[in-house]
């Protein structure tokens, strides 16, 4: 069942780089001057759709191996959202037929299934703290709106894609490269931690902790930190180049020293292969696009994930919580910045109704959201110690 669910996950991966491919071709198409969809853009969306349900059924033959919800680790939630944006970006995409949509959303997830990949996979029993129906409750209703969510970031980048003149410089041109070296990093982590994986390395130190205990550390990766007063157990590995002290992480370190180097690299040679930032080489693709649809997009995205990520992770959240540990509120990293990405986009939505936020503002605060997403869901999981520390496993 596990091999089954597995397989299902790949297929949908591969259907969804595709129909990316279709939808990319559908905007390129010559004959097709508007940019609307065409027999290319038809194709795409049946792609996304057969490979969504592929995913729903890896999402069911995990659950059912599982014998609960496969959404209590990173790898089990980041694999969810990744598929919780392509149902929300199918249904936006029926609604609004814009098919450059799917060439700025479809990517996005398959770099969250892909990052998903780069932790464990084996099906774990629950630890007690999770075993509750809140779990499926909580989780995945904060995971849907999140994607929701997602899908303005998309609407932001085309709209931010086409507006910003690329002729000349200006903060909103340096911004905009700076989101797109972002997610060349996460690429390139993406890149790199495949290769390693693919390669079986693995290197075991003993280590001082922070209590002054001895323990045992393995990477997945060549050390350039090493742990406190490490010492390298596994013969013909890599020595680190420098010792962090106790108090510092060095194998989350390593790492991100890794996806910098790795996206720095590949930024770099991509650069090198267009000739120009990866902004301008993107214009042409957004060229004929309507900024009063895309705008509305967003908006529409917001309007309708906010009031789902409040639900799924703050109320039922908080729910859960007075279940579980007597308490609706205890000042977890994870719920600090569960409100803090609350606030955020009910500032989006008052700026926008009160102010008159619209268009490259709009974009602008929706690119935002999605890095505070992106913050919660990476950094707050994997450096931040809380009492939601479980999901990093």
């Amino acid at each position: 069942m596990v091999n089954l669910s597995s397989n299902l996950l790949y297929t949908a991966f591969i259907l969804y780089l595709i129909a990316t491919v279709f939808f990319a071709g559908s905007i390129k198409d010559k004959k097709n001057p508007k940019k609307g969809p065409n027999k290319s853009a038809t194709l795409g969306l049946w792609i996304s759709i057969i490979g969504f349900i592929a995913q729903l059924g890896y999402f069911i033959t995990r659950w059912i191996a599982a014998g609960h919800a496969p959404v209590s680790n990173l790898f089990e939630f980041t694999t969810f959202f990744g598929m919780s944006l392509v149902g929300a970006f199918i249904v936006i995409y029926l609604i609004y037929k814009t098919p450059i949509l799917g060439v700025f959303t479809l990517p996005v997830a398959l770099l969250m299934i892909a990052y998903a990949s780069m932790f464990p996979r084996e099906v774990s029993p629950l630890i007690p703290a999770l075993q509750s129906d809140w779990l499926h409750i909580h989780v995945t209703t904060a995971a849907v709106g999140q994607a929701i969510l997602a899908v303005s970031f998309a609407a932001g980048i085309i709209y931010l894609v086409k507006s910003v003149d690329q002729t000349k410089q200006s903060k909103q041109r340096f911004w905009l490269e700076a989101v797109m070296f972002g997610l060349v990093c996460t690429l390139g982590f993406v890149i790199i931690s495949s290769t390693f994986s693919a390669m079986g390395y693995k290197a075991e130190f003993n280590w001082i902790d922070k209590n002054g205990q001895e323990a045992v550390l393995e990477y997945h990766m060549p050390a350039l930190t090493g742990p406190n007063e490490g010492q390298l157990l596994t013969e013909g590995k890599f020595e680190p180049l420098a010792e962090m002290p106790a108090i510092i992480n060095a194998k989350k370190l390593n790492t991100v020293i890794w996806s910098l180097t790795s996206g720095i690299i590949l930024y770099l040679l991509l650069r090198a292969i267009l000739r120009k930032r990866v902004g301008a080489a993107l214009q042409p693709l957004a060229k004929n696009i309507n900024l009063d649809l895309v705008d509305e997009i967003g908006y529409r995205s917001v309007l309708i994930g906010f009031p789902v990520f409040t639900l799924g992770a703050l109320i039922f959240a908080m729910i859960w919580a007075q279940i579980a540990w007597t308490r609706f509120w205890g000042w977890d990293p994870k719920e600090v910045w569960a409100l803090i990405t609350f606030l955020f986009y009910a500032a989006y939505l008052h700026l926008r109704l009160s102010k008159g936020w619209h268009g490259e503002k709009s974009a602008w605060l929706a690119v935002i959201g999605f890095i505070i997403i992106m913050f919660n869901l990476v950094a707050v999981n994997l450096v931040i110690a809380g009492l939601h520390s479980y999901a990093g496993s």
